[in-house]
């Protein structure tokens, strides 16, 4: 039985500030664009300026990639493009820059941070800063064991809250979390189609690297396989995770929950971390308003999932690549919507004048402060000229 009540993250969690979103709303309407011309633009600066406690909304200027990565041993399979046990490699191109990524980052100045939960390789393969939260390695094959133990997914969950303790205490202002992994999606379509009831054909995609037919049939029966070993568990969302998830996963999901209790706004990547705060939003129902959905990768999982949320994504390029790259294309769409809520200027007021009060100054023979009577009284005299004694 594991010790960690996630229970306490439903008291814990607050929604954004409900009346900082009025003071934006109005600040919005006294601005010099109209209401609803800067699009969905508006509404992101106002969920900005909510989830930041401030009105005029302020600068996101310490963003940070985060990125929990994992092999899974469902890929033994074939469901994935990449061979079994290689996202390790994909770490290395991460850290070294060769990913889209790390392209991104550097073009956007943001620093990315790799977290190491249960890659297939030795402790000692990466840097203390990448390895120390590291639960194991790898992950079970989910279609006939589970992914780890019980105490494991505990692990993995209180890593992914210490992260977003660290995050929070660095002074980081918003977060784009994405993952590194192979056999990461099978998992995710796993979680969504149990937390939704759906068949595994409805979750399924085609990955990252684009899978043929035969390798997504395969992904198909894998995630049916695993579908049925996680519908006993769905009450416990960590024995969830711990049968059908994985530590990488468990991580995200704790990392989502304790973002949104220490009111960090997080832009979701892809369909593993949108899996993941789907689980999360079984935990603690307000959490989902503390993220954003990033883009639409294809990935009919990532679409379910968003949808039971209520998520909208905020661009749909098709990038399929994940490790937190459609985040950071959104990324500067959040810091232009919170530039123009901040600083628009708004429009200039009128001062109060009581119509009723005449201007005694200017007020004349056919002024309107003049009452109508008195206007036709002085033209009646003079129409009938001067009065015989």
């Amino acid at each position: 039985m594991s010790s960690l009540n996630l229970d306490d993250f439903t008291d814990l969690i607050e929604r954004p500030d409900g009346g900082v979103r009025r003071d934006a709303e109005e600040r919005r309407e006294r601005q010099i664009v109209p209401p609803g011309a800067l699009g969905r633009l508006d509404d992101l600066g106002e969920w900005l300026a909510a989830a930041q406690g401030s009105a005029p909304v302020r600068p996101v200027e310490r963003p940070r990639v985060v990125l929990f990565a994992g092999d899974h041993g469902i890929a033994e399979l074939g469901v994935s493009a990449r061979p079994a046990g290689s996202a390790t490699e994909l770490v290395r191109e991460v850290i070294e820059g060769g990913r889209p990524v790390s392209v991104l980052a550097r073009r956007l100045g943001v620093p990315v941070r790799v977290v190491d939960m249960s890659l297939d390789c030795e402790p000692d393969t990466f840097p203390p800063d990448v390895a120390r939260h590291r639960v194991r390695r790898g992950s079970g094959r989910i279609d006939i064991e589970d992914a780890m133990t019980l105490e494991e997914a505990e692990a993995a969950f209180r890593a992914g809250v210490a992260v977003a303790d660290e995050e929070a205490d660095s002074g980081t202002d918003l977060v784009v979390l994405g993952d590194i992994s192979v056999g990461g999606t099978t998992a995710a379509g796993v979680l969504v189609a149990a937390l939704c009831g759906t068949d595994a054909s409805v979750v399924t995609g085609r990955g990252g690297e684009a899978i043929d037919d035969l390798a997504w049939m395969r992904k198909c029966a894998a995630v049916r396989d695993a579908l049925r070993r996680a519908r006993p568990v769905l009450g416990e969302q960590l024995q969830l995770l711990a049968t059908v998830g994985g530590a990488d996963l468990a991580a995200m999901t704790g990392f989502l929950l304790q973002c949104a209790v220490r009111k960090l706004p997080v832009v979701l990547d892809g369909v593993v971390a949108s899996a993941c705060a789907l689980v999360g939003q079984r935990v603690a129902f307000r959490a989902p308003d503390w993220w954003l959905a990033a883009h639409s990768s294809g990935e009919p999982g990532q679409a379910k999932a968003l949808d039971r949320m209520a998520l909208e994504p905020l661009l749909d390029q098709g990038v399929r690549v994940g490790e937190g790259a459609g985040g950071l294309l959104a990324l500067p769409l959040v810091q232009a919507a919170a530039a123009l809520a901040a600083e628009l200027p708004e429009k200039p007021r009128i001062p109060d004048v009581d119509p009723g009060i005449p201007d005694e100054e200017t007020a004349g023979p056919g002024d309107p402060g003049e009452e109508p009577a008195e206007r036709a009284g002085r033209t009646g005299d003079a129409a009938e000229g001067p009065q015989a004694p």
